[in-house]
């Protein structure tokens, strides 16, 4: 049974990993942008099962839009989603909690 630690951490190396992959365009000059053209929808499917409901769809396209967009892969949108996710909306419901 997983736990919501273990949740969190496997969904944090995969989207450092994800990030990291979809880096590698600029390793490889000429052909790098040519493999985001694959890499793109790859990607926004992977945001979509990492996250799901309206919040992973929303990322799915964004992630999808970054990586169509050249030189916008140096933003490594599958972690900030995840600081989204598990650190700014977690703090926002601690604080609302907090104030009724």
């Amino acid at each position: 049974m997983s736990t919501l630690k273990d949740h969190k951490l496997r969904n944090l190396i995969l989207g450092l990993l994800f990030d990291a992959i979809g880096m590698l365009s600029f390793v490889i000059p000429g052909i790098g942008e040519f493999s985001d053209i694959i890499w793109a929808p790859v990607a926004g499917w992977l945001m979509t099962r990492l996250y799901k409901g309206k919040i992973g769809r929303a990322a799915g396209v964004i992630t999808f839009v970054e990586e169509m967009l050249p030189g916008l892969d140096i933003l490594p949108t599958f972690t900030i989603m995840w600081f989204y996710t598990y650190i700014f909306k977690s703090f926002k419901k601690e604080k609302f909690i907090s104030v009724k």
